[in-house]
């Protein structure tokens, strides 16, 4: 029996949760990187790290190739490109909603004390 697509796509965002998968990806956006290189830029045990590379491969949501003794990873497409750029737009708003929302309690908080003095 096939998955249902909503169940897919929770999976997919279950693989997803995790903060050194989302740093992954951003520092993926930039072009392929070395293990090494993700190291210095994720604070993180190397053990950790290669936990959570194996699930973004197993995933297919990167890719890995061997150059030497060096393991380099790269994003699978650009899909996951646009998927981090999307989930910054909607992080962006809802801090921005967020924002305005505490302006105007500020802004009833200074009413209120204006008005008991």
């Amino acid at each position: 029996m096939p998955v249902p697509l909503y169940q897919a796509k929770a999976e997919f965002f279950r693989m997803l949760g995790h903060p050194v998968r989302i740093r992954v990806l951003e520092l993926l956006q930039d072009g392929p990187k070395a293990v090494r290189e993700l190291l210095t830029e994720i604070d993180t045990e190397p053990s950790s790290l290669s936990q959570q590379l194996a699930v973004l491969r197993r995933s297919g949501i990167v890719l890995s190739e061997r150059e030497g003794g060096t393991v380099v990873y790269q994003l699978a497409g650009g899909d996951v490109a646009e998927l981090m750029a999307a989930a910054r737009r909607i992080l962006t708003e809802m801090l921005s909603d967020r924002n305005a929302l505490l302006d105007e309690l500020r802004g009833e908080a200074a009413t209120a004390s204006g008005h008991r003095r």
